[in-house]
């Protein structure tokens, strides 16, 4: 004869929390899952992302510019093309071997060191932004002595093939001077 067989006692409610956490657990992923996706595709986001990106590369690109050693000025003005696209790159190379031959006479080593930046202007769709980066620049004479010079440059940034490079760089205002 086949019995019934019994649960024990507590068996039952034991289920039922197991059933809740499983529904819970479901619930909060099926949440995080729809918020990771607004995230992942929320235009402000892939904004934020094009401005840090410019940010970086206008930094590094500005402190470049301004780092320059005669004993490696080959390597350094490479840098400085590489850095550049547009009316300055062109400049940069037309006036490469004037600016060679200066450097190498002066035999002065030049340093930069970006104290902060911040871009001014973005527009994603056409490739273009502005920033304004403070920094220090250092000049090292043939005799050792060195003097810093803290500096605000404006630069405008171009979106290439090869991510946003500089495409024209000068000094910031300072005071109440007038932009023109």
């Amino acid at each position: 004869m086949n019995r019934p067989v019994r649960t024990p006692a507590g068996v039952r409610p034991a289920l039922a929390v197991a059933l809740a956490l499983t529904l819970a657990a479901g619930a909060s992923a099926a949440w995080a899952g729809r918020d990771w996706y607004a995230a992942a595709h929320d235009a402000a986001a892939a904004y934020a992302v094009q401005r840090d990106e410019a940010l970086a590369a206008g930094e590094q690109a500005v402190q470049n510019l301004n780092t320059l050693d005669h004993r490696s000025v080959e390597r350094g003005l490479d840098l400085w093309e590489s850095s550049t696209t547009g009316d300055l790159h062109k400049q940069l190379v037309d006036g490469r071997e004037e600016f060679t031959g200066q450097v190498k006479t002066a035999k002065t080593v030049t340093t930069a060191r970006v104290l902060s930046g911040a871009v001014t202007e973005l527009d994603d769709r056409a490739g273009r932004a502005r920033l304004l980066v403070a920094l220090r620049i250092t000049v090292t004479t043939p005799d050792s002595k060195s003097s810093d010079k803290d500096s605000r440059m404006l630069g405008e940034l171009t979106r290439t093939d090869g991510g946003w490079k500089l495409s024209a760089l000068g000094q910031a205002p300072v005071g109440g001077t007038a932009a023109g």
